[in-house]
């Protein structure tokens, strides 16, 4: 029983991608059919090309690309010695400094876009790499994730690796990182995802298509051609598959590393 519920809700969730790519290869009068159908007269593959020829995709996907991968990068080279200075070192205050730490993740977005963006502003890194990728890369849920789990590793370890000479940073980097590869890979993954789909900074941020992400992209292409659905479809279409490759590349790690971390719900 608890297979086909399974099943279900993920036909369900997949429904929604199937649904885009049959669109993307349906002909342009046969999007609004009634009643609607799944696949159309005919196989329109021209609306890839057509896509490519309205919207300069392959700099959109470089963008979101650069700035994802980037993004992740900073993220996880941030948030594994904080998470492990708070996860083994014990200093006064240690504990209300990490509830503190942690009390940023329940400020919205929303609330520190006009900042953030005045910041970046006096910097002059508007319109710019550096302003789509810093202001976001030192965030606390990096850090709590990686915590929880360096927690979970046996402080012997690291008392025999200094027993023997090492220091704090390389029982970090040589015993620690390697055991946490699983939840690393994680934060890595969700971290390029929330770079890949965030729409809101880039709005803000970004002021000529040079510079535009995916989303944002997707979203002038909509307002220039609302009518041509086909084109957007397919347009979304070939925007998701980075995000496919990575999480395909990641897949192993990324399962043991939910299952270890606790974020499968155990």
């Amino acid at each position: 029983m608890s297979q086909i519920l399974l099943t279900v809700v993920l036909l369900c969730y997949l429904f929604p991608f199937v649904w885009m790519v049959a669109t993307a290869l349906k002909p342009a009068d046969e999007i609004f059919r009634k009643p609607p159908t799944l696949v159309g007269s005919r196989l329109e593959w021209a609306n890839f090309a057509g896509a490519l020829d309205h919207l300069p995709l392959w700099r959109l996907l470089w963008n979101s690309v650069f700035t994802s991968a980037l993004g992740a990068l900073l993220v996880v080279v941030v948030s594994v010695p904080a998470a492990y200075a708070f996860a083994r070192l014990r200093f006064r205050g240690s504990n209300a400094l990490f509830v503190c730490f942690l009390g940023t993740l329940m400020v919205p977005q929303e609330v520190i876009v006009t900042p953030m963006f005045l910041l970046t502003r006096e910097l002059g890194w508007d319109n710019s790499y550096q302003a789509l990728v810093l202001p976001w890369a030192f965030t606390a849920f990096g850090t709590f994730l990686l915590r929880q789990f360096f927690r979970t590793i046996p402080v012997e370890l690291e008392e025999a690796a200094m027993l023997d000479g090492a220091s704090r940073p390389r029982v970090l980097w040589s015993v620690i990182v390697p055991i946490a590869r699983p939840a690393i890979a994680v934060l890595a993954v969700f971290t390029f995802l929330t770079y890949w789909n965030s729409f809101l900074w880039p709005l803000v941020i970004v002021s000529s298509m040079d510079m535009a992400t995916v989303p944002l992209g997707l979203q002038m292409f909509l307002g220039q051609s609302g009518n041509r659905w086909d084109l957007l479809m397919a347009a979304a279409t070939l925007a998701v598959v980075p995000m496919v490759v990575v999480v395909l590349l990641l897949q192993r790690h990324l399962v043991r590393g939910i299952a270890l971390s606790g974020l499968g719900g155990r």
